[in-house]
């Protein structure tokens, strides 16, 4: 909650008092270095998640070595409010007090205001909802994709990710720049289409290069699990019945798996079946020991990989393919919301479908894309709630966002 308070005004306040200090024919350009630098916030996290390992052993770093960048972060804070002090007001918030314009209840107008309520709708599920999705699954999902089902080595998927993000950090910029010649709404769009087309390709192709063999023995030895009552929770420690139990043990190990019902609990690897008389149901690392040893019976390679280095450069575009759909989409995105209010309710009009789209459809996008993979056994199959979101945002942004902006900066209306 007090995180939440915290950030509720701090990319809003940022994004127009620098739309509101820019000139009108740099105003893209000059708020795009926001959006850059979220990226490039999360950048710096791995820089320093990675100094703190490579002078810490795994003990320590579990221990109580994880408190170390958060501890760090007190200096960021330091230097933030250190410039914070030394700002004054903007043009447009000064002309405003001076002329008595101020809103007296700023939230409430934001719903009452003529026409906002359709702007705050089109900022929460056109533009908000749409990049959060895009840039968390191009950051935070290829990082869970690369250690998880792919079995990428930590360091190793965190150098992959990181490198692609600072690498990408110049998408952000230059799509704001555009948006200065043709319009914030164009690389919005073109965004969104590109990310239905190509999102699924892009993980696809980091597949193939991030691990290899993992992909050859899905496809030679198949896994196909059946039987009564596969209920699965995968927010539950403990299943119900035998055969929640084996998914479970299967979404462990980040294996992908095919469901079909039948009479009886049977699991066929490659087409042959295992005989589950020796797993247990009521030791859980006794059962998850028979698995590990089927599995690599069959051929699937269950340790952790460091791919080749022309691989590495493979998935590093892929990943670049990513942050280039998010530079589309996130980088025109500040002058934009700061170019739909009227300058009375800007703050708080902007504010509020921002954060709740950020928070909601973002926020909860780990869990539902991982609940999506594990009651279907396809690790591909939890992109299909960013699909989902952004064909939302398509629509709503096509259907409810003027090429210009009603509420010009500039014009103060």
């Amino acid at each position: 909650v007090l995180q939440g308070l915290a950030l509720g005004g701090e990319y809003g306040g940022a994004a127009i008092y620098v739309a509101e200090h820019a000139p009108k024919e740099k105003r893209g350009f000059y708020t795009s270095f926001i959006q850059a630098s979220v990226a490039g916030g999360f950048v710096l996290s791995l820089i320093v998640v990675l100094s703190c390992k490579l002078v810490m052993s795994d003990a320590l770093w579990n221990d109580w070595g994880w408190r170390v960048p958060f501890l760090l972060s007190i200096f960021l804070l330091a230097i933030s409010l250190w410039m914070r002090l030394k700002l004054s007001e903007s043009p447009v918030f000064t002309a405003m007090k001076e002329a008595g314009e101020m809103a007296n209840n700023p939230f409430v107008e934001s719903f009452t205001y003529p026409g906002n309520k359709k702007r705050i709708f089109v900022a929460l599920f056109g533009l908000a909802a749409g990049l959060t999705v895009i840039w968390y699954t191009a950051m935070f999902s290829s990082l869970a994709f690369l250690k998880g089902p792919m079995r990428i080595e930590s360091t190793a998927a965190e150098i992959i990710v990181g490198a692609s993000a600072f690498f990408g950090l110049i998408f952000f910029i230059i799509f704001g720049k555009l948006s200065d010649r043709i319009g914030r709404k164009k690389p919005v769009i073109w965004g969104y289409i590109l990310t239905l087309i190509l999102l699924f390709p892009l993980f696809w192709m980091v597949s193939s290069f991030a691990n290899p063999d993992l992909q050859e023995a899905s496809k030679a030895a198949p896994i196909t699990v059946s039987g009564p009552s596969c209920d699965f929770n995968p927010f539950s420690e403990e299943q119900a019945s035998d055969c929640g139990k084996l998914l479970a043990s299967l979404t462990a190990k980040h294996v992908s798996y095919n469901l079909e019902p039948s009479d009886e609990l049977s699991l066929a690897i490659g087409g042959a079946k295992e005989d589950l008389s020796g797993y247990s149901w009521t030791d859980s690392k006794a059962r998850d020991e028979s698995l590990r040893a089927a599995l690599t019976k069959a051929g699937y390679p269950l340790g952790t990989v460091i791919p080749s280095a022309f691989n590495i450069v493979m998935i590093v575009a892929a990943v670049l393919g990513l942050s280039l759909l998010a530079g589309m989409t996130y980088g025109p995105t500040a002058a934009l919301l700061s170019e739909m209010f009227p300058p009375s309710i800007r703050y708080s009009s902007m504010s509020i479908p921002y954060h709740f789209g950020t928070g909601y459809f973002g926020g909860f996008l780990p869990f539902i894309a991982s609940f999506i993979i594990a009651k279907t056994g396809a690790p591909f199959s939890g992109l299909w709630y960013t699909w989902g979101v952004v064909l939302m945002a398509l629509l709503v942004t096509w259907w409810g966002l003027p090429n210009d902006p009603e509420a010009a900066l500039d014009e103060g209306k």
